[in-house]
């Protein structure tokens, strides 16, 4: 039985999950043929991604397939209330509320894996961490699953390189359909979206610190800068620091880019990327967002040590009062701040992403017994027919190769 706030929001979350099914031509065909071969017929997929309006039509097509599935959300404050009582509504087993307590947020994980499930979508890890301690009971069935998220693929490498991972797992992230498209234009738009909601202040003649230059970063900056802001760029690696120098960009240290700033967002994937020396030279009411995955990137320790007041300026806004009367303002308590305080990112986005998993999804399947306990590249054929059903939908057609240009690019003469 599903575990939700209130199940009598379910008309609201309908018409969400309705309006993006709108904008995901690619799932809406995946979906109609599936429905009719039902590949995952008895099997049980527990679910644990953003649980928004998308997340909820991925779950709707994994039991179009046959599925029973079971969801969740991956981070507590992403979760939409009346999302979680519409997929309630449609045969799907939902275990999420907004503000979930980590307790909470853990027991709900723990729900959505009592399935003792067959395949797993996880974002972030905490399945899979679940699943390899205090819960390895319920990784009896499993034959694998698909990681969504750069955090996740980090944590699944380490335990690859450790000799622990137990099941094989897809690195959905890794492919070039999510990270060139996902990472790069629906961080980029999403994460503006959540700010200037949240704000409701300019981004045009602010100076904005990128903290981080992955593809995510990239996508972050283009959009800062398009919206008119000065764009300065921190980094660890020397090869994208350089690669936002030649993008036009400033590059510096955070040490030299606090006192700079007026907007912050950290998408490094790692912990401390703003500290308590950096908050001491930062300027008085700053905006500090992250859109890493993980609440840790701005430390909120050492902001709360160095405050003497904190207080909610807005919804999703908390302001932290220095000792010399800056304030400091954290948005969406330093979580995803393109989900915990908007709808993450476009239908138009997530209709790759979504395909890229349910297609690998059922690439494992298929392959069950056959793959190794490591992490799988998304194979590059499931990569190209996403891309190439987009295509086909925004109605474009581009060139093939002739065979002579095949024997050409195959010829170790170049004749």
């Amino acid at each position: 039985m599903s575990i939700i706030r209130d199940a009598a929001l379910a008309p609201d979350g309908k018409r969400k999950i309705e309006w993006v099914r709108s904008y995901m031509p690619i799932l809406n065909q995946l979906e109609r043929e599936l429905i009719q071969s039902r590949p995952l017929k008895g099997l049980n997929v527990s679910v644990s991604v953003h649980l928004e309006a998308k997340t909820a039509y991925l779950c709707q097509v994994l039991h179009a397939a046959g599925a029973n599935v079971f969801a969740t959300g991956s981070n507590p404050y992403s979760t939409q209330d009346d999302i979680a009582a519409a997929l309630a509504q449609s045969g799907v087993e939902v275990f999420a509320w907004y503000a979930a307590t980590p307790d909470e947020y853990e027991a709900h994980l723990i729900e959505a894996l009592s399935c003792a499930p067959h395949l797993i979508i996880d974002d972030g890890g905490d399945f899979v961490h679940l699943l390899h301690g205090k819960r390895s009971d319920l990784s009896r069935n499993i034959l694998g699953g698909c990681e969504e998220t750069t955090t996740g693929v980090l944590r699944l490498r380490a335990r690859e390189r450790e000799g622990t991972l137990a099941f094989p797992m897809v690195a959905v992230n890794d492919a070039y359909c999510k990270y060139l498209f996902d990472n790069r234009y629906g961080t980029g738009q999403s994460v503006w979206d959540g700010i200037m909601r949240t704000t409701n202040l300019t981004v045009a003649g602010k100076t904005v610190v990128v903290a981080g230059y992955g593809w995510c970063g990239r996508g972050v900056a283009a959009k800062a800068r398009g919206l008119g802001a000065r764009v300065i760029v921190t980094e660890v690696d020397p090869v994208r620091a350089i690669e936002a120098v030649m993008d036009g960009l400033e590059v510096c240290s955070m040490d030299d880019a606090a006192p700079l700033g007026d907007v912050f967002v950290t998408l490094t994937g790692c912990r401390d990327a703003i500290v308590g020396r950096h908050f001491a030279r930062m300027k008085d009411g700053v905006l500090l967002a992250n859109a890493g995955h993980f609440d840790v990137e701005v430390n909120k320790p050492d902001l709360e040590k160095l405050s003497i007041e904190i207080n909610e300026r807005r919804k999703n806004v908390r302001g932290y009062t220095m000792k010399d009367g800056r304030v400091l303002n954290l948005l969406a308590d330093g979580r995803l701040v393109n989900l915990a305080s908007g709808d993450g990112h476009p239908a138009e986005i997530m209709d790759m992403s979504f395909a890229l998993q349910l297609l690998s999804t059922l690439y494992v399947l298929e392959n069950a017994g056959k793959l190794e306990n490591r992490v799988y590249k998304v194979p590059e054929s499931i990569d190209a027919r996403v891309a190439d059903m987009k295509l086909k939908a925004l109605g474009i057609r581009i060139d093939a190769l002739t065979q002579k240009q095949q024997a050409y690019l195959l010829s170790s003469e170049g004749e």
